[in-house]
């Protein structure tokens, strides 16, 4: 006889992270093919040396940077094993029984039904517009008596869509204000929206309201697993009750400091991805594809029922992109030469004429 496991985990799916294999373009997870900024590479060198000993678990140098980098609070500001960490961490403060609603928008981070069942609470997702964006109207109506948090994914993953400020601003005034709303804004060092919300700014008048960040995207340090969270402080508190015991590790603490230090690196590197992100949508644009336009760092193909094919005719060329069910095909922007060579599979005109209507 084997010991009880919660049966309602045989409806929880297992996180799928994009696949790789040796010799092939992975093109298939959000990572940077930059390595870290120097700064941080020399950091993590030096923390190797007292890895012997226990990171701080109360992160306090990180949280300090983070608070005048971000001009708010120590107490507002949370540090986790990466953004995906602290989304469970948000549902476990705020949910405590299956009745509890999570909303969010669908498709779109698919950890978000994963945080949600492993927290005991009831996934609600609400479809994208036809241009693979945030209906926030939907959203907002989709609100009950029994909700309890709101994901909000600007950028959405893996639509790469993004709506506006004003936009959110009037959502964000629409909800009550005893329903937690989370802006995860993993991908906002890539935004370029004139009208491009910022969610620390957001939130300093909303006290429901929380921003998720990391250092995994932008500032590549996605093996190191380092996301933050900004928000009122009493938010904060709870999430450092349930936080995880020492689960930002030494070097991630140092790394993530040093970034922030060499911030002013970061530019640069962003707009040449952004560049890059504009010539791989234009190049399948004008190969006949439907690309909505991106805001982080990748395209999305809404493939529909072709996703699987497509994503195996990829990996046959020896390029891994992302398929997502019967939705589409998430395609991150890698460098110039990994970009070439996806297009040069997806633009080939036999491929154009297999997977577009």
């Amino acid at each position: 006889m084997t010991a009880q496991i919660r049966p309602d985990l045989d409806s929880i799916p297992a996180y799928t992270p994009g696949r790789s294999y040796p010799g092939a373009v992975k093109l298939a997870s959000n990572e940077t093919t930059l390595a870290p900024l120097p700064a941080a590479a020399k950091a993590i060198s030096e923390a190797v040396d007292v890895v012997n000993r226990y990171p701080d678990n109360q992160v306090v140098e990180l949280r300090a940077a983070l608070a005048d980098f971000l001009d708010v609070g120590f107490d507002n500001v949370a540090v986790g094993c990466g953004s995906v960490a602290l989304c469970q961490e948000l549902v476990q403060i705020t949910c405590s029984s299956v009745t509890d609603e999570v909303l969010f928008a669908w498709r779109s981070f698919e950890a978000y039904p994963i945080v949600t069942k492993v927290g005991n609470a009831t996934a609600v997702q609400v479809p994208l517009t036809h241009d693979s964006v945030h209906d926030m109207d939907a959203l907002a109506a989709a609100v009950t008596d029994r909700t309890k948090l709101i994901f909000v994914c600007n950028p959405n993953n893996p639509t790469g869509t993004a709506v506006g400020a004003a936009e959110l601003t009037r959502f964000l005034d629409s909800v009550p204000p005893h329903i937690l709303i989370v802006l995860d804004e993993a991908y906002y060092e890539y935004v370029r929206l004139t009208d491009r919300p910022d969610g620390v700014e957001l939130g300093r008048t909303r006290p429901n309201v929380v921003v998720l960040r990391t250092f995994s995207k932008a500032y590549g340090l996605a093996g190191l697993r380092v996301g933050y969270a900004v928000g009122d402080p009493a938010v904060i508190g709870a999430l450092l009750k349930v936080h995880i015991p020492f689960s930002v590790n030494r070097l991630a603490q140092a790394a993530a400091i040093a970034s922030l230090e060499a911030r002013h690196e970061l530019l640069d590197r962003t707009d040449l991805l952004v560049a890059e992100r504009e010539r791989v949508r234009d190049a399948l644009v004008t190969a006949g594809y439907r690309v909505p336009p991106s805001e982080a760092n990748f395209v999305w193909l809404p493939l529909g029922a072709r996703s699987a094919e497509f994503g195996e005719a990829s990996a046959e060329a020896g390029v891994l992109v992302r398929p997502y069910g019967a939705d589409g095909v998430r395609v991150t922007i890698g460098d110039p030469a990994e970009n070439d060579a996806f297009l040069h599979f997806a633009t080939d005109r036999a491929v154009c004429a297999r997977f577009q209507d």
